[in-house]
């Protein structure tokens, strides 16, 4: 039977250990939970009440939603990214890394930050053709789109949906510059499109490498590639001639901040071209989602790995203010920077630059050819 808790006064759990469910329903999964969303006006917890004792229940199995958007690029303004827009072809993420802090997003569609995330995955079907739409607007100007900035644009349901592929096919015709975030090893699978783009400066691919450890990966990213796949994936881009990045996201403290190095070297030793970090998020429910699973997996350490986060975030699980949000604030903070730094100039890691010059806009069947 699932532990009794208490609520705060905006009816969340207070326990990082409340409401946890079977571990054989959630096999395979990487939240402990169905952590409410911060606009539930109602509690849910799952319970016993003696009649599932009678039978096994099944593992919780991925469900896809059909969302048909209105618009396809997303743009921000954040100063602490280079990019000011992104494409998400899918809400919700299959790998179920227990630190994404796109997780909390689900809130915004009554569903659960926790397993719900990783569970009911929203599919944005007819992307591709959305894309072509955007991209021929008169007023629209090429910059560099990034794509998996929130999900993983390769996540599993890819291989049937194909959203990502659509995508793709539409900024190869339209010699568009793109910017891949992923840990999957399905990007192989569309090496056809990224090798001829990346011969004319129009794509790069980042690797998220969050720890060597295979043991620690299956915890925190349950079904991601592995550490050693996504080695390979890097060694496979970098010879097909597509720029690699390794991102070295998220740091957690003293989980797997002392990989920071090692990382940087196997994955330099493989191809990669440039490097970036992102010290730990938590924004809104991610909080008392990792809570859960660091009281779980790391009991002995929990209150360190807590305390070292608030070291960073002035106190607090989580900082939104723009120039911490990404690296953090304070000592221990710094030693991370500077380690960082120092690790990426000793490999001579450098920036690579795509090109928005080769653009041309889409131009749809019915449409009269240009005279010149």
């Amino acid at each position: 039977m699932a532990q009794m808790l208490s609520l705060d006064a905006t009816n969340k759990p207070t326990s990082p250990t409340a409401t946890l469910i079977d571990p054989q329903r959630r096999r395979g999964r990487g939240s402990l939970s169905r952590e409410s969303g911060r606009f539930d006006s109602l509690y849910r917890e799952e319970i016993d009440d003696g009649w599932e004792t009678l039978g096994t229940l099944d593992a919780l199995k991925t469900k896809t939603h059909i969302e048909k958007p209105r618009s396809l690029i997303t743009k921000n303004d954040s100063p602490d990214i280079r990019f000011d827009r992104s494409i998400n072809p899918y809400r919700g993420c299959e790998h179920g890394c227990i630190y994404c802090f796109a997780r909390p997003t689900h809130a915004y569609v009554g569903l659960s930050p926790g397993l719900d995330f990783e569970t009911e995955i929203f599919v944005k079907e007819g992307a591709g053709q959305l894309l072509e739409r955007e991209l021929s607007a008169q007023n629209y100007s090429p910059k560099i789109i990034v794509i998996g900035s929130n999900t993983d644009p390769y996540q599993p349901i890819e291989k049937h949906h194909r959203i990502m592929r659509s995508i793709l096919e539409v900024l190869s015709r339209a010699n568009h510059p793109v910017g891949i975030v992923t840990k999957s090893a399905l990007i192989l699978r569309d090496l056809d499109l990224l090798a001829p783009m990346a011969e004319k400066k129009l794509v790069k691919v980042a690797i998220s490498l969050t720890t060597l450890d295979p043991q620690l990966a299956r915890l925190m990213e349950p079904r991601a590639a592995t550490p050693m796949q996504r080695l390979t994936v890097i060694e496979k881009l970098t010879a097909a001639g597509v720029p690699v990045t390794v991102m070295t996201a998220p740091i957690i403290p003293a989980i797997n901040d002392h990989e920071i190095e090692k990382i940087l070297a196997r994955a330099h030793a493989v191809g990669a071209q440039e490097a970036g970090y992102i010290l730990l998020r938590l924004p809104y429910e991610l909080r008392t989602l990792f809570a859960q699973w660091i009281n779980q997996y790391f009991p002995d350490k929990a209150s360190r790995i807590l305390s070292l986060i608030q070291s960073t975030r002035d106190g607090k699980l989580y900082d939104s203010a723009f120039g911490k949000r990404i690296i953090g604030a304070g000592p221990y903070a710094w030693m991370i920077g500077r380690r960082f730094e120092i690790a990426t100039k000793k490999l001579n890691f450098q920036k690579v630059s795509l090109r928005t010059d080769l653009f041309t806009p889409p131009r749809h069947k019915s449409e009269q050819l240009s005279l010149f």
